[in-house]
Parts: C-alpha cells; sequence; structure tokens
C-alpha cells in the first residue's frame, strides 16, 4: 500500500503547532498543510538555513509566507500582509542587484 495518501490524513489531523519563546518574541509554527503552497518540496527549495540556539531550521520565503496568508484568507493572515509586503519591499530595495557586464 502507497504510504502517501495515508499520510496526507495523519498530517491534516493534527493541527498545527506553535512554539514562542517569550523572552525574545520568536515565534515557529509547524504547519501539516500551508494555504498558497503546491508542495512542501518547492517550498523547501524556496527556504534558507538558519540556526537558532545552535539547531539548523529552514525558513520559508517570505513570498511562500505572504502566498499562504493571501490563500487562507483568514481575518488575522489578511492583518499582517501590509507589514509583510512592505518589509518585502524593504528587503528588495536592500538587496544589491547584480551588475550586468557591457
Amino acid at each position: 500500500m502507497d504510504a502517501s495518501p495515508l499520510l496526507s490524513i495523519l498530517l491534516r489531523a493534527f493541527a498545527a503547532q506553535r512554539l514562542v519563546d517569550d523572552t525574545t518574541g520568536l515565534q515557529a509554527d509547524f504547519m501539516p498543510v500551508i494555504h498558497g503552497v503546491r508542495s512542501f518540496e518547492g517550498l523547501r527549495s524556496r527556504s534558507t538555513e538558519r540556526t537558532l540556539g545552535g539547531l539548523t531550521v529552514l525558513v520559508a520565503s517570505l513570498d511562500d509566507i505572504v502566498a499562504s496568508k493571501k490563500a487562507a484568507g483568514r481575518d488575522r493572515d489578511l492583518a499582517v500582509l501590509p507589514v509583510l509586503e512592505q518589509t518585502r519591499r524593504a528587503l528588495a530595495k536592500a538587496t544589491p542587484k547584480p551588475r550586468r557586464s557591457t
């Protein structure tokens, strides 16, 4: 039997888990389903590695987080979109563009 359908059912049965460090305000969400993202493989390929407290974790790209918030469409997700969009614009300005050779 192919384990993929069973795994999919099990993942949907578990709610997202959130870990919060009250001292730093760092929040990490672990979700079995992410709205607006076609596959975890694609999400993983666009993620970046970060080290937090000696542990290396993959962090979703800001573009994927924005797409997920838009696709979910919940009030709490839509409420943070202006801040995320502002952050995305600020990062785009701060990122140097590669020079084109002539």
